[in-house]
């Protein structure tokens, strides 16, 4: 009976242990996309997925999503195209997007339920959620500097709120 039981907890120990940490991610699944072909017939994959699996179908600029948001208090179930430009360095927990010449859209996760990876930084991503304007309190853009990795002088020049863009992604797709 022994020579049963412990082989097949060795087994089910191995796959419980590897399973979850596999992207060095917490325990927030990444999704490859299927590999893809480019016309030299060289395979590569190409994107990650994060929260809700989404396609790139009718993804906006940042540009064109502030557009809209200046007559609109949020727009819902909206998809966004741009490029990372910051990763919150503690856990992942946020990035900002880079919109042409306007301040960066930052981004976080619905309900908290996933991450991106910290090296993000410079990569396209596609987010689907909802966007909307923010008034940020002094105690939360001094949060969100210090998860970014700002000096203590740095943090401390913030002392006024700052109205900013916001979207709440529930899928992310990076590139």
């Amino acid at each position: 009976m022994k020579r049963i039981i412990l082989p097949v907890v060795a087994i089910a120990t191995f796959l419980v242990s590897c399973g979850p940490c596999a992207n060095n991610n917490s325990n927030f699944p990444v999704l490859p996309e299927t590999e893809n072909q480019d016309e030299h017939g060289h395979g590569h994959s190409s994107a990650e997925y994060f929260g809700t699996k989404i396609d790139e179908h009718g993804a906006l600029s940042a540009e064109a999503i502030m557009n809209k948001l200046a007559n609109a208090d949020s727009l819902t179930n909206v998809k966004m195209e741009a490029t990372i430009e910051k990763v919150c360095q503690m856990k992942g927990c946020w990035m900002t997007l880079v919109a042409d010449g306007d301040a960066p859209i930052r981004v976080t996760f619905k309900d908290y339920a996933f991450f991106v990876p910290k090296d993000a930084a410079g990569k396209k991503a596609v987010v689907q959620g909802v966007a909307y304007k923010e008034v940020l309190t002094v105690d939360m853009l001094k949060h969100y500097a210090e998860d970014a990795g700002k000096s203590k002088e740095e943090i401390a020049a913030i002392t006024e709120p700052k109205t900013e863009y916001t979207f709440e992604a529930e899928g992310i797709i990076i590139k």
